[in-house]
């Protein structure tokens, strides 16, 4: 599954924010076309090469709802991620805040058998089929 979302990037100076946004994959946690508001990084390089540098953080936006992360980044590359573990925290926050799903629900029924994601959403789990005994031979 390609699953990608659009964010909102900043990077945090200690006079000043250069924001940016970028698509967030949810399967690996890179953020990929990063495209900067009024910052040329061709020219200025990297927002974290700055010696007034801080940190970089994400927001994770949807009707007016938002949930906000740590972003790392990659000087040497120039990438942007997110870490599995911050990746994982933001599917729970955005599950709770935006569909109104529980953490603990999300993760039952990402672990749970398709019969147990039945049972949990309501309905009856589908009964084994019954098979014919086996025979022995002897």
């Amino acid at each position: 599954m390609d699953l990608k979302v659009p964010i909102v990037i900043h990077d945090e100076l200690a006079e000043r924010v250069i924001d940016s946004t970028g698509l967030l994959d949810l399967a690996s946690g890179e953020i990929r076309n990063v495209q900067y508001e009024d910052y040329d990084a061709k020219v200025l390089g990297l927002p974290a090469e700055d010696e007034e540098y801080e940190f970089t953080c994400g927001t994770l936006s949807n009707e007016g709802k938002d949930v906000e992360f740590r972003v790392e980044v990659d000087i040497f590359s120039g990438r942007y991620s997110v870490s599995p573990n911050e990746l994982l925290e933001i599917k729970i926050r955005a599950a709770k805040l935006f569909a109104g799903i529980e953490g603990a629900d999300l993760l039952a029924n990402a672990t749970a058998t398709p019969a147990k994601k039945k049972a949990a959403a309501g309905g009856k789990p589908e009964a084994k089929p019954k098979t014919a005994p086996k025979k022995r031979f002897h």
